[in-house]
C-alpha cells in the first residue's frame, strides 16, 4: 500500500466538506492548517475561471480560504491549488499576490476614514497621547516607517489598547487626507476591532516568512 505524503495529506484536508470545519473557521487549501476566518483570506472563481480575492468574504459561489501571507499565494499559485480545490481549471491573473496587498492596505485606509468621519480616531502624537491617557483608546497605530521613539513612548501608554505598525506614514495620511500621518489611536469599540482584524492581515502578508 502507497504511504500518503505530507503534501498528498494537506491537499485532501483541503478539499474536506466544511461541515468539518467549525463556522467561524475555514481550512487553508495550502497547508491543510484549521484557522479563524479573520486570519485568512477568501477567493472564488467568477464565471469565466478568473480567481478573485474576496476579502469581505461575501461574494457567491465556492470560498477558497488561504492563510494571510504573502509566501502562501504564491504557492498556491505555483501548485496550482485553487484549481485542484475548486476541482475545474481557474485562471489566475499575473501579480495576485501584489493585488491582494494592495487591496488589504485599502481596507484598512477605508477603516480608518470610516472611524474618523464617526468621531472615533485622532491623529497627532499630542491628541493620541491624551486619547491614551484618557484609558479609552481600543487601537493605536504608528507609522511603520515612523521615528522608534515617538512610538515607543505611545505604546508605553497604551496600557490595554491593541497596536499595530502595518502602515506607513503615507498610507496613515492617506485615511485623514494629508501626505503623512505617523501617529494614530481609535477610541475602543466594534470600529477598533474591525481595523485590528484587517490590519493583522495586513501585517501577516507583509511579514517576511523564511
Amino acid at each position: 500500500m502507497a504511504v500518503a505524503t505530507d503534501t498528498a495529506v494537506r491537499e485532501l484536508a483541503a478539499e474536506e466538506d466544511d461541515a468539518t470545519v467549525p463556522e467561524t473557521h475555514r481550512r487553508c487549501i495550502v497547508t491543510g492548517e484549521v484557522q479563524p476566518k479573520a486570519d485568512l483570506i477568501r477567493f472564488v472563481v467568477a464565471p469565466d475561471g478568473g480567481v478573485v480575492p474576496d476579502l469581505l468574504a461575501r461574494l457567491p459561489g465556492r470560498g477558497l480560504w488561504l492563510l494571510a501571507r504573502r509566501d502562501i499565494v504564491a504557492q498556491a499559485v505555483a501548485k496550482r491549488s485553487f484549481a485542484r480545490a475548486a476541482r475545474r481549471p481557474v485562471r489566475v491573473d499575473d501579480g495576485l499576490e501584489a493585488r491582494i496587498e494592495v487591496l488589504l492596505a485599502e481596507r484598512c485606509r477605508d477603516a480608518i476614514g470610516l472611524a474618523r468621519r464617526a468621531g472615533e480616531a485622532q491623529m497627532g502624537f499630542a491628541k493620541v497621547e491624551r486619547l491614551l491617557r484618557s484609558g479609552t483608546a481600543g487601537l493605536l497605530l504608528t507609522a511603520s516607517d515612523g521615528a522608534r521613539d515617538g512610538a515607543a513612548k505611545l505604546r508605553a501608554l497604551a496600557r490595554e489598547a491593541m497596536h499595530s505598525d502595518a502602515l506607513s506614514a503615507a498610507e496613515l495620511g492617506a485615511a485623514f487626507g494629508r501626505d503623512h500621518v505617523v501617529h494614530v489611536a481609535l477610541r475602543r469599540g466594534p470600529l477598533a476591532e474591525t481595523l485590528a482584524a484587517a490590519l493583522n492581515r495586513l501585517a501577516g502578508f507583509r511579514a517576511a516568512h523564511e
